[in-house]
């Protein structure tokens, strides 16, 4: 059994951070794991951040994370990996979509955009490895660009240091959605696993 395994998923409302969050408890409670968790939603119908935490193992006792404790950051849109670089361990990892979604405030000219390779400069610095991937791209390849969140959940397998089984999250993604999508969702789930297999090598 796993002692402790702290994952942190970032991204904006709408990109599918909360069914990510879902289908992984899902699948470590069909994996007879301990699992606890939180969600932060802010203004998520408007864009805004939408932040949840999945904490699997036996040394699990509360929903949060411990800051410098957490194991891997999957972030769906870039700039929201900065805003939580304080859980993260120095032994981690930051999976980062490359694809971003730029706020109004930026469109009104009222804040700046960070510069994409600013950014993976500074998760660098704090983390041990950073992946970056074009999940709305991969996702388009899968069948649907709504699938962007299940190629960052591929991507998150892809590092293979979760206790989950992918057997057993490819079961709860089938179990989850009508046939269709799910064929689509698996798809996608397999093009974010080998990115990722692919960047670590």
């Amino acid at each position: 059994m796993t002692g402790e395994f702290n994952i942190l998923l970032a991204g904006v409302g709408g990109q599918g951070v909360i069914l990510m969050s879902e289908l992984l408890g899902r699948a470590a409670i069909a994996d007879g794991l301990r699992v606890r968790g939180s969600e932060v939603l802010g203004m998520a119908v408007r864009g805004g951040s939408v932040t949840s935490i999945i904490r699997i193992g036996d040394d699990v006792h509360g929903p949060l994370i411990p800051r410098g404790k957490c194991h891997v950051l999957v972030a769906l849109e870039p700039s929201e990996a900065l805003r939580d670089i304080g859980y993260l361990s120095k032994s981690g990892l930051a999976i980062v979509n490359t694809t971003p979604v730029v706020p109004f405030t930026v469109s009104l000219g009222q804040r700046d955009y960070p510069d994409l390779a600013r950014i993976v400069e500074t998760l660098d610095s704090v983390v041990s490895k950073v992946i970056t991937l074009d999940a709305a791209r991969m996702a388009r390849e899968a069948g649907s660009l709504l699938a962007a969140n299940i190629v960052m959940l591929g991507a998150l397998f892809g590092v293979e240091l979760l206790p989950i089984k992918m057997a057993t999250m490819k079961q709860t993604i089938e179990a989850r959605f009508p046939p269709k999508v799910a064929t689509v969702n698996v798809r996608a789930f397999d093009l974010g696993y080998q990115a990722c297999r692919q960047s670590l090598q």
